[in-house]
């Protein structure tokens, strides 16, 4: 039986992902799994052997050819085959049919849009707003999909545009401090500056003065800051609500 000659710089591969970028005028190429590329990007993938089908450049990979040494040190400026690997994942462009990318900036797009009506509340009702009605205003500003970016930092692009076309805030989180008693009228004062907090209440527990009151997400890491340098020790932060609307509504995380 005659032997089938396939040639040293040939990979065959099968359902591929590609990922393509263009360097010193030539083409190269990468083989990933699908769906991986995007969860690399993201960040929530971090072990490259799930994002690549095998660690080499091509010049195509439709028909297997491996770029060789030469042509990468030339171009890249090395010969790391690992490390141009996640130069071209994290510079490159994906290459998917266009129902693939179709379908991915819809599924980004209510990912987008789920995230902003669970992070924020209409002010004037405190309620927040159906996923529904986050879309229709997207698509009124004509928010456009940037797919080399995650969903949760395109969201916070999105809060900031739709503030100018619809009553929108951060729900507020809901804190309970306590302050000791000799730092509580100066650390008291301080809190209030802090855009945004509303204190709902206070009560004296022995030497520490117990606030409750609500917070812009925000603004979280600083009040946390104040409490934990300007007592030094003495006071405490506890979370109580990640996220605080109106009474009869579902409380998310």
């Amino acid at each position: 039986m005659p032997k089938i000659f396939t040639p040293t710089n040939q990979i065959r591969l099968t359902n591929v992902a590609v990922v393509r970028m263009k360097k010193g005028g030539k083409r190269f190429e990468i083989a990933c799994y699908k769906n991986k590329v995007l969860s690399w990007r993201s960040g929530a993938e971090k072990d490259l052997d799930e994002v690549l089908q095998t660690i080499a450049v091509f010049n195509n990979v439709s028909k297997g050819e491996v770029a060789k040494k030469e042509e990468l040190q030339k171009a890249f400026g090395k010969d790391d085959v690992t490390e141009i690997c996640k130069e071209i994942l994290a510079k490159g462009e994906l290459q998917v049919s266009e129902k693939e990318r179709q379908d991915q900036l819809d599924s980004m797009f209510k990912e987008i849009a789920t995230t902003v009506a669970d992070k924020c509340v209409n002010p004037e009702t405190k309620r927040p707003y159906p996923v529904s009605i986050v879309e229709k205003s997207m698509k009124d500003i004509h928010y456009s999909i940037k797919p080399h970016r995650n969903a949760k930092q395109q969201a916070l692009d999105v809060i900031r545009l739709l503030k100018e076309t619809i009553p929108l805030e951060r729900a507020k989180m809901r804190l309970k401090l306590a302050l000791p008693a000799k730092e509580a009228k100066r650390l008291k004062e301080r809190i209030a500056k802090l855009g945004s907090t509303v204190t709902e209440g206070e009560e004296w527990e022995g030497e520490r003065l117990m606030l409750t009151c609500l917070i812009d997400p925000g603004h979280f890491r600083e009040m946390d800051e104040i409490i934990r340098t300007e007592t030094k020790g003495a006071g405490s932060l506890e979370v109580l609500n990640l996220k605080e609307i109106k009474e009869g509504e579902e409380v998310l995380e």
